[in-house]
């Protein structure tokens, strides 16, 4: 395992078997996302998100929680200064899609680890990600309307798609807290699991992916993305562009060797 500096201890960072593990480190606040954290979670996704030496993404927390979201301790005490409207956009933006937007537009395999906890923008995170693992004390709650706010991060977009538009409207006007199991029926978690099993859990899918046949990851991706916008037909028309670039690539014929030998593919992302 490689120890990552991230210029702050609020996140921590490692690199092994290929998977990056990204640790949100403040237990004694719920892991609340402060301006020293989001800065080094933006610096790290942008680094080493695409890096040829990382295949999977795990995102978690310390502690209890996964993230409690945005610090509304500082929320109570800021204050506007003196930055124009449009600077204060700019910076809200770059914080939005460097973090949660760059999850989402990441081409390998992102998991969340959820131990407690997700609300409001550290929901919006969990759900950037490709596949959540809970524990079974976990719980989502958005949470933004009842401290006075619309909701940031995508949450809206991301919930619209996951659970569709009715449940979107309920969970970010009523904030309940859907536990576990609950989510797990919606489709906001894939797997609910023992805390105590969660890390290892996630690990293993994360180790599994990040061995996986990275090309072939990236255009599963692309197609489940544009899934979400375009019809039938041009679907299936993008489906079959990737599936020819695919086909010629050293990771598909090693696989159809493997599978005629009856092996294990070893994939190298080429």
């Amino acid at each position: 395992m490689v120890a990552i500096d991230t210029g702050t201890k609020e996140l921590l960072a490692d690199l092994s078997d290929r998977v990056l593990t990204l640790t949100l480190n403040r237990p004694e606040a719920r892991n609340a996302l402060s301006p020293e954290m989001m800065f080094a979670l933006r610096r790290l996704i942008s680094e080493f998100g695409d890096h040829a030496d990382v295949g999977a993404l795990l995102l978690t927390g310390a502690g209890g929680a996964f993230s409690s979201g945005g610090d509304v301790k500082r929320m109570a005490v800021r204050k506007d200064g003196e930055q124009t409207a449009e600077a204060k956009f700019q910076e809200m933006f770059a914080r939005h899609s460097e973090s949660a937007g760059a999850i989402r537009k990441l081409r390998i395999p992102t998991i969340a680890a959820i131990p407690g906890p997700a609300a409001g923008a550290g929901m919006a995170l969990a759900l950037s990600c490709d596949l959540r693992v809970m524990a079974e004390e976990a719980f989502f709650t958005t949470g933004y309307a009842r401290v006075g706010l619309p909701g940031d991060y995508g949450a809206s977009w991301l919930l619209t798609r996951i659970v569709g538009p009715g449940k979107a409207r309920e969970l970010m006007l009523l904030c309940p807290r859907t536990t576990a199991v609950e989510a797990l029926s919606l489709g906001l978690a894939n797997r609910v699991v023992k805390l105590a099993d969660l890390q290892q859990h996630s690990r293993e899918i994360a180790v599994g992916l990040a061995s996986g046949p990275r090309i072939a990851y990236r255009y599963i991706k692309d197609n489940l993305d544009e899934a979400l916008d375009i019809d039938h037909a041009t679907a299936i028309d993008h489906e079959a562009a990737r599936m020819l670039r695919a086909q010629s690539t050293a990771d598909h014929k090693e696989a159809a060797r493997a599978f005629v030998e009856k092996r294990s593919p070893k994939f190298k992302g080429s």
